[in-house]
């Protein structure tokens, strides 16, 4: 099998870089449902243009690639040691080349391992089958949606629908709220995978499963399909919106699972993945190791062009306020933004994600933060001769920072906290006490991101490892939109009241 390690790493450059053809419909189907000229409607675009740049420049679509898992189905008697071998061997090749992100940490001490190999990672679970023939599926699921994952045990009280009970109806008020509560933290519009029954770690493996389904597939159990077409419908009556900022499309798609459990337990367990749903087979020759063939359509057969177009258009004809800046950033000018406000930034900004977020709480910051913006983002970096390159720079979810980001703003007085998701209550307070803004960024757009930034000055706490240091980046053009302003605005907090409201309407039974 000389050429099974070769056939894992294109698998991987394919899945991080070229979303697949049901994915591509499903976004396209879902651009065409938001009103022209909306925040949610130039995401969609956004959205579209930064696929086809992934695509074209064969670089991950979301600089978070996840914790690579790996579906291996072998022929009875195959070396699957040798197989696991070759797999991290992949793994740790496609790190070292930039498709993929140094993703793998120690839980105790936070150093992260600098090829995504460590305990744990990558996840790689080996089946036998009665074929000659090796698949092998992978999924990069990134940690913003990861998160917004949850399990339920029914009976529950759920917020907005009251009891569920362990009942298909109960079932159907779990699902509605797990994708409410994920709201655009999970870079909406998503897919969820359900797994209903099992126990607390298989329920999850078996929502998890549901995500290597094609998005057109019908499900073969009449109940679920009837369920999974419930959601469909009735989620994006939510109000959410892609990234969370409102509008028509916050689910594109819905895929359901069961297995038996125990009688005590009833779990309803839901995997969350956000628009870039990038997941990939191949179907190897046991004898030789090279591919034969794709498990699903390869996306580069699905033109995006039509939503890059209207895209432009519709931002050529919006009526929209926007506004340039160049950092640093003074008071006055944050004092003028408002709420749905596009902001071009242009500059200098700094990264900063967890390990800073905690290391300025108590000590003085490397550079001066004053009027600065500050980007909660993990960049995928690669270092040549000329220095360090950005490959991949899309935000991450910012909620993680709520803990410390009220008191960094007012210690070092930034000016711009970018991000996407939006933050909490103490830190819109410190906004409106301080002067400062919040910018969401589109979630997942990491080409479209990257390409804005002109040059790396500089980094430090490089020790942290590279998605956690802070990088000084000079941007050229970056543009977000402002959803929480120093006036005490918050999009986030209308759009999750709005949506809660709208929760309550399917409180009623549905299926009996």
């Amino acid at each position: 099998m000389k050429q099974f390690e070769q056939s894992i790493y294109d698998l991987i450059v394919e899945t991080s870089t070229n979303l697949p053809a049901d994915v591509r419909r499903a976004i396209k189907a879902g651009a065409k449902r938001e009103n022209a000229g909306t925040r949610a409607a130039l995401s969609m675009a956004t959205i579209a243009n930064n696929i086809t740049m992934a695509d074209i420049g064969v670089s991950p679509i979301c600089q978070d690639t996840g914790m690579p898992t790996f579906i291996v189905h072998t022929p009875i008697g195959a070396n699957q040691i040798e197989m696991k071998r070759n797999i991290r061997s992949a793994v740790a090749r496609a790190t070292k080349d930039g498709k993929l992100r140094e993703n793998s940490v120690d839980s105790l001490t936070g150093a992260n391992s600098g090829d995504n190999l460590g305990p744990g990672t990558p996840v790689i679970h080996f089946e036998q089958w009665e074929r000659d023939d090796i698949e092998v599926k992978l999924i990069l699921k990134g940690g913003g949606c990861e998160n917004k994952n949850i399990q339920y045990s029914l009976p529950a009280e759920l917020p907005g629908l009251g009891k569920a009970g362990r009942d298909l109806d109960g079932i159907r008020k779990c699902i509605m709220h797990s994708v409410y509560q994920a709201q655009g933290q999970g870079c909406s519009a998503g897919f969820i995978g359900v797994g209903i029954g099992g126990d607390r770690t298989t329920g999850y493996e078996l929502a998890k499963q549901q995500l290597f389904r094609t998005v057109d597939d019908v499900n073969p159990n009449e109940d679920l399909r009837k369920l999974e077409e419930y959601v469909i419908e009735n989620a994006n009556k939510l109000g959410i919106g892609t990234m969370g900022f409102g509008g028509e499309v916050t689910l594109l798609g819905c895929k359901i699972g069961v297995m038996n459990r125990l009688p005590a337990s009833f779990f309803v367990s839901v995997a969350y993945n956000c628009w870039a749903f990038r997941r990939q087979g191949v179907l190897i020759d046991a004898s030789s190791g090279e591919v034969k063939e794709w498990v699903y359509e390869r996306g580069s057969a699905v033109s995006m062009k039509d939503e890059q177009e209207a895209a432009a258009q519709a931002a050529a004809d919006s009526d929209r306020r926007e506004v340039v800046l160049t950092t640093p950033i003074t008071e006055e000018q944050v004092r003028q933004l408002r709420v749905g406000d596009v902001v071009i930034l242009n500059g200098r900004m700094f990264t900063g994600r967890d390990a800073i977020h905690k290391h300025l709480m108590d000590h003085d910051a490397p550079v001066d933060l004053n009027g600065a913006a500050l980007y909660h983002c993990g960049p995928v970096m690669m270092k040549d001769d000329e220095g360090w390159h950005v490959k991949a720079a899309g935000p991450t979810t910012s909620i993680r920072e709520e803990p410390y980001q009220g008191d960094i703003i007012k210690k070092f007085g930034i000016r711009a906290v970018i991000g996407k998701g939006g933050m909490g209550p103490k830190t819109l307070k410190a906004l409106q006490e301080h002067g400062a803004v919040y910018l969401n960024a589109i979630g997942g757009a990491a080409q479209y991101y990257a390409e804005t930034i002109k040059g790396v000055d500089g980094v430090d706490f490089l020790e942290f490892g590279i998605p956690e240091a802070m990088w000084h980046l000079n941007v050229e053009g970056f543009a977000a939109i402002v959803t929480m302003d120093a006036h005490g605005n918050s999009l986030h907090a209308d759009v999750e009241k709005s949506s809660m409201e709208k929760l309550e309407q399917f409180k009623e039974p549905v299926f009996k």
